[in-house]
């Protein structure tokens, strides 16, 4: 027997226990602390390896550590002092290990939606829709999801800097009080404040005692995407500043020009759910709405139509003055292409036999004049104060902000000595041509507060880190005026400052928290039923109770026809791009979140990039393939991007999306994809015309998670026409073959207790990638990056496969989310060779994770293809933030591992276990996977399928339910209901069958 030897100790827990053992000891290696304390605290009778300790194995070595740590903890442990504790006369409200729900609010483009934050041992690790709220009904959005990974992102602004050095807050709030007192005594010092989008009501009432401080400050508001066209068309058609809202479930016919209106804005949760709900029939001879489309791109909102037409910009514009012609607006238009006046025609019948249950909405890149337009059409039919409801819009008395444009260009004349930057980031999303960032130059003294140490913080001579919303107070207003009191989780991560704080600084130099700042001005607004009881209830639901804003009666629009602007359909042109956000990273501002990064777009399913999008017939005039460089020209402008086929884009029109091409953003988003806001001239305008295009003849890698988009034939997704639903309710039953109960050797497997199972309404699904988001941040899914899903190694979950029918030119979408089906004749269980995936007794296919030797051949067996191996070790260990954010009851994988979805079992057991503590069975809808809690299509449904009356079981017995493969005898628990859609049959068409598979 020799002594305890560190080193010896070392290399041979090194060579018998691997990375992951010996890696913290490793690092301690001579450390002298480190060496004193085993000395001292092991005795030398424990701490001592045989002679021959090669011939000891792993397991009595790891006895023998063991017994070294249990005899040191004897011997060196010192005596605590004495410290009473009392017993609880009440238990706590408060149980650890349990989680707690806070209802909060998310911004989202200045707008709310309503959140309830799941809390554990106080940090949040998920978010859930509110069902009291107006703009969530218990849903969110993929953005939404995502926006609890922004709160641990380490790549968060975390100190204050003055320049290149780190400065204390107290010293940066000096100078704002220094600068606003000088403005406040030179009425003419020129200091100004420069916001984001934000409906917070207490910001506002700030801004306003900053505009009559007597200081001359003047206030200014820059947001990238949206120009305010909409607000202008409102004054322009009534004279004052109105809210619109829609009321979806109301209508018989939507058209929608160029509007996403289930793809963004603040409201497109509530959109989804009421669309949802009107297309998916529940019984034979229901009456769905029929939506038609125009649109200048493709977007969630075209792929949903019955009904899509794709134009030019200008061909959009142009169709909307001719239905105003159509409906007695104005002059009819003439010298309409045949296949446009027939689709004119059909829209002008559905919508004069639908007067006072149509909507007619106009994208907020449209003009002013067309807005108006639109809100003249909607009166004309009948549909305002019905289908399109008019709200008088809080606070619409202040002045209006100042534009971006007039502040550049005081900023260039040296008018502006002292700039505020509060949420917004110019220096990257600001028209190239008005330079920001060569006008900021000229600007003496600036302040930036933002998440990021971004592009324009890179140009302020101060920076100030912001609070994640879930670090501090706020209150923001939903699209129909309600407000939300955001309240916060978590104390700031990087000790950032809430933008309330900066603004009351600035107001009159008070050092007043948010909370103080946000209690204060809701004190004297006359809450009902008394302040402290309308405060505590608006934090427990979510909402102030009353906050919404008034529906006005419809005021008439004196001579609408003054609105149209043309009288003849316009000749076709050369190239033109189009502006557009990204539709899961948007403007930018969430480019380091790697879940949206990793999250496909709707419809090419590219991640980490944003490729120009070109349709077939130019692709091919070009000859261009997927990944081909272009370098486009616009006015003296270049940026150089690869392209990407998209079926059912318009003809030579190329689609840009904002969000990339990112300098400062992050390890995560800088650098990805082109800056499309270098090419935009005009902040006012949606499209640039005359654009250069030529190959470069080089190609960049573009990874999609799905290459091929056409069913080939095959009976996966399954839809028919309201017509042929109408006369065969069971239509799906008669495509492909399903064996029956009897087609097999083996008895079936009787589940005596709960058998769980899912439905998926492909009626209903509109392809939002929610689900796949909300799936991500339950499961604890790492994020791979773009290299890797290029080789086919994505590792979500589930997916929502898009498949196209018809034309490439003119094609028919149709989305199918795919997660593992849990088959009773599971082909991945009978090749697995250590028994890894295994039935539990309710039927779920399940992994036992420490059984998996990454043979994967339960991924080759599986005809889903919905199991995700683990190559690399991809959770990030070394950011010690980011564990903060996983969910604690799901086991955190690594490398070497095969992954699914477990129909989320431990919300499954949560609930199973209070059932039993309280002595009651599981109610049906108690339990509900990520996936079906976040949709906003309530296209998911799960539950007991042994139980006849649970909502499951009645989808299931639909007789548009169907099981995907059924013909190969895998008896999935996971089923689709076929998909309902509702064209117009005076524009039916031979390449778009209204009836099939393929």
């Amino acid at each position: 027997m020799s002594e305890f030897n560190l080193d010896d100790a070392r290399e041979r827990l090194k060579s018998e226990s691997g990375p992951k053992y010996w890696r913290s000891l490793e690092e301690l290696a001579g450390d002298p602390e480190f060496e004193k304390f085993l000395r001292s605290e092991f005795p030398r009778e424990a701490a001592v390896i045989p002679d021959d300790a090669s011939n000891v194995d792993r397991r009595s070595f790891l006895q023998l550590m063991g017994a070294s740590l249990a005899l040191g903890g004897a011997v060196g442990c010192t005596r605590q002092p004495v410290e009473k504790i009392v017993p609880a006369v009440k238990a706590p409200e408060y149980i650890p290990g349990t989680p707690r729900y806070f209802a909060t609010a998310t911004p989202s483009r200045g707008y709310g939606i309503g959140v309830l934050a799941e809390s554990h041992e106080g940090r949040p690790t998920k978010l859930e829709g509110n069902p009291d709220h107006p703009a969530s009904l218990g849903a969110t959005d993929a953005q939404t999801q995502a926006s609890i990974l922004t709160l641990y992102d380490p790549d968060r602004s975390q100190v204050v800097r003055q320049g290149p050095e780190i400065r204390p807050w107290s010293a940066c709030a000096d100078e704002i009080v220094r600068a606003h007192e000088a403005a406040r005594i030179h009425s003419d010092a020129g200091m100004r404040v420069l916001v984001g989008p934000d409906s917070s009501p207490t910001r506002q009432a700030l801004l306003r005692k900053l505009r009559s401080s007597g200081s001359g400050i003047e206030i200014h508001e820059w947001d990238p995407v949206d120009a305010g066209h909409a607000r202008a068309g409102m004054r322009l058609a009534f004279g004052r500043d109105l809210a619109a809202v829609l009321e979806i479930k109301e209508a018989d016919t939507v058209v929608s020009f160029d509007a996403d209106f289930i793809g963004e804005g603040p409201e497109h949760i509530r959109y989804i759910r009421e669309l949802a709900r009107r297309r998916s029939p529940a019984a034979p001879g229901f009456q769905p709405l029929r939506l038609y489309v125009a649109e200048s791109g493709f977007s969630n909102t075209g792929a949903a139509a019955d009904e899509r037409l794709a134009l030019s910009p200008i061909e959009v514009e142009s169709l909307l003055e001719a239905l105003a012609g159509s409906l007695g607006i104005g002059a009819p238009m003439a010298a309409l292409p045949d296949r446009h006046q027939r689709w004119l025609d059909a829209l002008t019948a559905d919508l004069r036999d639908s007067q006072g249950r149509s909507i007619i909405v106009v994208g907020e890149n449209l003009p002013a004049h067309l807005q108006a337009l639109a809100l003249a059409l909607n009166e004309r039919l009948g549909n305002l104060g019905r289908t399109v409801k008019l709200l008088a819009r809080g606070g619409s008395g202040d002045p209006a902000p100042e534009t971006l444009e007039k502040l550049v260009a005081d900023m260039h004349q040296g008018r502006v000595h002292t700039l505020l930057i509060l949420d917004a980031n110019p220096a990257y999303d600001a028209p190239a041509s008005i330079d920001f960032a060569g006008a900021m130059k000229k600007v003496p003294q600036s302040f930036h507060w933002g998440l990021y140490d971004d592009e324009t913080a890179a140009l302020s001579r101060w920076h100030i880190p912001a609070a994640h919303y879930l670090e501090t107070w706020s209150d923001i207003r939903s699209g129909d005026g309600t407000v939300s009191i955001s309240q916060p989780l978590i104390a700031p991560l990087y000790d950032g400052k809430s933008g309330l704080e900066v603004l009351a600084l600035l107001s009159d130099g008070s050092k007043a928290t948010a909370y103080e700042t946000v209690r204060s001005f809701w004190e004297n607004e006359n809450l009902a039923g008394g302040f402290e009881g309308a405060w505590n209830r608006s934090l427990q639901n979510g909402i102030i109770a009353g906050s919404a804003y008034p529906q006005l009666a419809a005021p008439a629009i004196p001579d609408p026809k003054r609105f149209r602007r043309r009288e003849t359909w316009p000749a076709p042109s050369g190239l033109c791009v189009t502006f557009r956000p990204h539709p899961v990273i948007g403007d930018g501002r969430l480019s380091n979140n790697g879940w949206l990064q990793e999250c496909p777009a709707p419809l090419t399913k590219v991640t980490w990039n944003n490729p120009v999008l070109i349709s077939p017939v130019t692709a091919e005039a070009a000859g261009l393939k997927n990944g081909d460089d272009v370098e486009l020209q616009v006015e003296g402008s270049k940026v150089r991007a690869p392209v990407w086929i998209l079926p059912g884009q318009p003809k030579d029109v190329l689609g840009l999306h904002f969000g990339y091409g990112r300098l400062r953003a992050g390890k995560v988003g800088t650098g990805r994809g082109f800056n499309a806001y270098a090419l935009r001239k005009n902040a006012a305008i949606g499209f640039v015309a005359d654009v250069g295009m030529e190959a470069t003849g080089e190609r960049s890698l573009v990874a999609s998670t799905q290459d091929h988009g056409s069913l080939e034939g095959r009976d996966i997704v399954r839809w028919a026409s309201v017509e042929e639903y109408e006369k065969d309710p069971a239509f799906a039953q008669h495509i492909g073959h399903a064996p029956g109960p009897d087609d097999t050797l083996y008895p079936p497997f009787p589940y005596e207790g709960h058998a769980w199972g899912m439905t998926v309404d492909t009626s209903a699904c509109v392809g939002c990638n929610a689900c796949i988001v909300g799936c991500q941040a339950e499961n604890n899914i790492p994020v791979v990056g773009p290299e890797q899903i290029a080789m086919g190694r994505e590792m979500q979950w589930m997916r929502v496969d898009r498949y196209w029918t018809g034309e490439p030119e003119d094609p028919e979408t149709h989305y199918q989310p795919m997660l593992c089906q849990h088959c009773e004749n599971a082909p991945c269980e009978v090749v697995c060779p250590v028994n890894a995936t295994v039935h539990d007794d309710e039927g779920l296919n399940l992994m036992v994770y420490n059984r998996c030797v990454g043979t994967r051949y339960c991924s080759n067996n599986c005809p889903y293809k919905v199991r995700r191996f683990n190559f690399f070790a991809n959770p990030d260990w070394d950011k010690k933030s980011l564990a903060l954010q996983r969910n604690p009851d799901v086991t955190v994988r690594s490398r070497g591992v095969m992954e699914k979805c477990t129909y989320c079992i431990q919300r499954v057991n949560e609930t199973r276990s209070k059932a039993k503590k309280e002595g009651r069975e599981i109610a049906d809808g108690e339990i509900k996977t990520a996936c079906q809690q976040v949709c906003p299509a309530e296209a998911i449904t799960f539950g007991d399928i042994n139980d006849p009356d649970s909502e499951v079981s009645k989808k299931r017995a639909n007789p548009r339910n169907y099981a995907v493969l059924a013909e190969l005898n895998t008896r999935p628990r996971t089923t689709y209901l076929a998909e309902v859609r509702n064209p117009n049959p005076a524009l039916e068409s031979p390449t778009k069958p209204r009836r099939g598979h393929g």
